[in-house]
């Protein structure tokens, strides 16, 4: 029997999951001394939905996984510093930040941090992903990606989103609501705002096979109150519907038009997004986070998340409160980035 959860997963988690294991990525996993992680990768192995790899101390992953009920055997435990490859990592991570005046031993010291060593492996296709934050910060997750994989071409920010999956699926659409940027940009710029919200929209539908209509949020509706903060998602959505034309967004809205169809049609009449939006953009990570939050914790959804987008190659993040199917979930999440398309 498998170590997996026996409940019924929602739809759009079963999808995801089924598509995981029928590519069978290598997604690493830094975090590998942490009890979380581990039952997560066991999992993972078990179910085949991708093939993780720990780093850890290999005695100590072993205590905490035993200790944990987490059968870990056949799963690949790699400890950066005692690598046949920690060498090379380390002359090439100190190529990429000299010009920052990093010397060599403080490369070596930068490499053997498994948060680092791991973002070497996705920068060598040594590994396929990475996924951490279960015991790490955001930051933590993000600054060695942009220092090693940086964005793609051609992207202005990386950003992330979370898919909010409701128990009821008249909730949402049927059942999923797409909520940006809640994890990295504190304070973007119109231009930055528009780029978050054409990016989650493109990864909504590609994702969660969700036709997206896309709200900008913000305290007022369609010209209700005249302030620089309501100015500046004006701006934001003017900039993405001249950049992609082919979707559709409205704004600037109030949570209540952008989600409930009678207060949407009264407030802002002939919209085709008020009372109906899937994909929520908030103006700035304040009301983002504790936005998400609230929804989670009052309704009982399920938050993936946060789902990085913007990166070369596929990097994603975890909440500190992440459950085992959270983990579980987002390396799913994170092989399936390997399709560039689906990395925003």
């Amino acid at each position: 029997m498998t170590t997996a959860t026996l409940a019924p997963l929602p739809p759009i988690i079963a999808d995801i999951r089924r598509k995981a294991a029928a590519i069978n990525k290598r997604i690493v996993l830094p975090e590998g001394e942490e009890k979380r992680t581990l039952k997560a990768a066991a999992i993972l192995k078990a179910d085949r939905l991708c093939t993780p790899v720990l780093l850890g101390r290999p005695e100590v992953t072993r205590r905490v996984a035993a200790d944990n009920g987490a059968d870990i055997s056949g799963i690949e435990i790699v400890e950066p510093a005692k690598d046949s490859k920690y060498a090379e990592y380390c002359a090439q991570y100190f190529e990429l930040r000299k010009h920052k005046g990093i010397d060599e031993a403080e490369a070596k010291k930068s490499v053997a941090d498994p948060m680092v060593f791991g973002v070497m492996m996705v920068h060598n296709d040594r590994v396929d992903g990475f996924l951490s934050g279960a015991d790490h910060a955001t930051a933590d997750t993000v600054r060695p990606a942009l220092q090693i994989i940086k964005p793609a071409p051609g992207v202005r920010a990386i950003s992330s989103f979370f898919i909010m999956i409701f128990p009821n699926p008249t909730q949402g659409d049927n059942g999923v609501l797409i909520m940006a940027d809640c994890a990295i940009n504190i304070d973007p710029t119109p231009a930055k705002l528009a780029t978050i919200g054409i990016s989650s929209a493109r990864m909504a539908k590609a994702l969660c096979g969700i036709e997206p209509r896309l709200a900008f949020l913000s305290f007022s509706t369609n010209g209700s109150t005249d302030h620089p903060l309501v100015d500046a998602v004006k701006q934001a959505v003017k900039a993405a519907k001249e950049k992609a034309p082919d979707l559709a967004i409205d704004g600037e809205m109030q949570a209540d038009a952008a989600l409930v169809p009678e207060i949407g049609q009264r407030k802002f009449p002939g919209s085709k997004v008020a009372g109906r939006a899937n994909v929520l953009v908030f103006p700035d990570l304040q009301s983002g986070n504790i936005g998400y939050k609230l929804v989670q914790r009052l309704t009982g959804c399920e938050a993936l998340g946060p789902i990085l987008q913007g990166f070369n190659k596929p990097v994603n993040d975890l909440s500190r409160g992440a459950s085992v199917d959270d983990i579980v979930n987002m390396a799913c999440v994170t092989a399936l980035q390997t399709d560039p398309s689906l990395r925003g």
